[in-house]
């Protein structure tokens, strides 16, 4: 099983405040799970979210002017 994570913890893993993951919770952009009147957040749908927004590098070549 999967381990689930606080509100609190995932904005840590994040590095961000505790809005951040309870607007993606509010907006259903992550997966969560309700454990009576508590949300928790599978640490596997943090690392998808992650993966899914992580932009990679762009290349850029400079010229020189002549």
């Amino acid at each position: 099983m999967d381990r689930l994570l606080t509100v609190q913890q995932a904005a840590e893993a994040l590095g961000t405040g505790v809005r951040f993951p309870r607007r993606l919770i509010e907006e259903r952009r992550i997966t969560f799970v309700k454990v009576g009147r508590h949300v928790r957040i599978p640490e596997r749908a943090l690392e998808s979210f992650v993966t899914e927004h992580t932009v990679e590098a762009a290349s850029v070549t400079y010229r020189r002017a002549v």
